[in-house]
């Protein structure tokens, strides 16, 4: 990715930050903004293009918006699981640790997905190692890789890949 286009799209995440924030489009708060946004973006720039984050496009913006509504989705149906399980004994807990594969490529991609994962309740990521991720499931469904890889990672690393290609 060009140098340019690296500025480009992390001052524009600043500003479009910003904006989120201040939720105004008066002329001094825009003008604050920019300004603000262009520092940060020349300070933080080489520290930008050394993460690995992927060049912005409007796919990625339009499945990163899909991703963040499946993963509060996916947390949402955590969360009610988990609360049913408490207050409801009867239902069983069967916790334990499960290894899924991950077919991401990146750091920045399997943290992401990592991350996810310990977001929604009942989950938890303990370590990355490679392609492997160690997951702590309250209920644990299956112990075999492939399948807890499909219950587990594959509902996000589908949109992962996109994003992060």
């Amino acid at each position: 990715m060009s140098k340019v286009k690296s500025f480009f799209y992390l001052f524009s995440a600043l500003f479009l930050i910003w904006i989120g924030f201040t939720t105004t489009f008066q002329p001094q708060e825009l003008g604050l903004g920019l300004i603000i946004s262009l520092f940060l973006s020349t300070i933080f720039f080489k520290t930008y293009v050394g993460l690995g984050f992927p060049p912005l496009g409007i796919k990625r913006f339009l499945f990163a918006l899909i991703y963040i509504i499946v993963l509060f989705k996916e947390i949402v149906k955590a969360n009610l699981d988990v609360a049913y399980r408490a207050v409801h004994p009867e239902v069983p807990i069967n916790p334990g640790i499960v290894i899924i594969n991950t077919d991401l490529e990146g750091d920045v991609a399997r943290m992401v997905l990592a991350n996810s994962i310990t977001l929604t309740p009942g989950t938890f990521t303990l370590d990355v190692i490679g392609d492997h991720l160690l997951i702590h499931w309250i209920n644990v469904e299956t112990t075999s890789k492939e399948e807890a890889t499909e219950l587990i990672g594959k509902r996000f690393e589908k949109y992962l890949k996109i994003i992060f290609a």
